[in-house]
């Protein structure tokens, strides 16, 4: 699986599916989620919120509104306690490329989950999510992208991901 880690705008993407970092009741407040709403539309939440509440460390899939994406792939990281660990982190990455793989999908872009509001450090995010990455085994899935919303997070991802591979 091709592995692309970039500085950017998750929102802006063209793969087929972007990952929303979400709590396990799907409502979409701030951060990635509100970010996801503002520029794909309130439907996306909609649609999101008629499927949960999801357990923790679970994903579902929405279509994405106004985005450039075809679908948004929402991961339970959190709880309503808004905590997480790399563990989470790491079983919600996994599910999230299960559903995109399940839906034939070629293309799936993540944000740093867990390191919001969640409080989760960079460098556990990042390897927690690469494991995952490394771990799975896709049927159709070929292209992972980390879209990092800053410079820092997309150095930090790019050196753990340089000792792991």
């Amino acid at each position: 699986m091709n592995i692309e880690i970039i500085q950017g705008d998750i929102t802006e993407q063209e793969t087929d599916a972007i990952v929303n970092a979400a709590n396990n009741h799907l409502w979409m407040g701030s951060g990635v989620a509100g970010a996801i709403k503002k520029k794909g539309g309130e439907e996306i939440e909609k649609e999101a919120v008629e499927k949960g509440p999801i357990e923790i460390g679970q994903a579902i899939a929405t279509k994405a509104g106004k985005l450039k994406a075809k679908y948004v792939i929402h991961a339970a990281g959190m709880g309503q306690d808004l905590a997480t660990s790399a563990d989470k982190v790491k079983q919600t990455t996994f599910s999230s490329l299960k559903v995109a793989d399940s839906l034939q999908l070629n293309s799936i872009s993540f944000p740093a989950i867990g390191t919001g509001v969640g409080g989760l450090g960079l460098d556990q995010c990042a390897e927690s999510m690469l494991n995952a990455i490394f771990e799975f085994q896709p049927d159709h899935l070929q292209s992972v992208r980390f879209v990092l919303f800053d410079p820092t997070a997309k150095q930090v991802f790019e050196s753990v991901y340089k000792k792991m591979k």
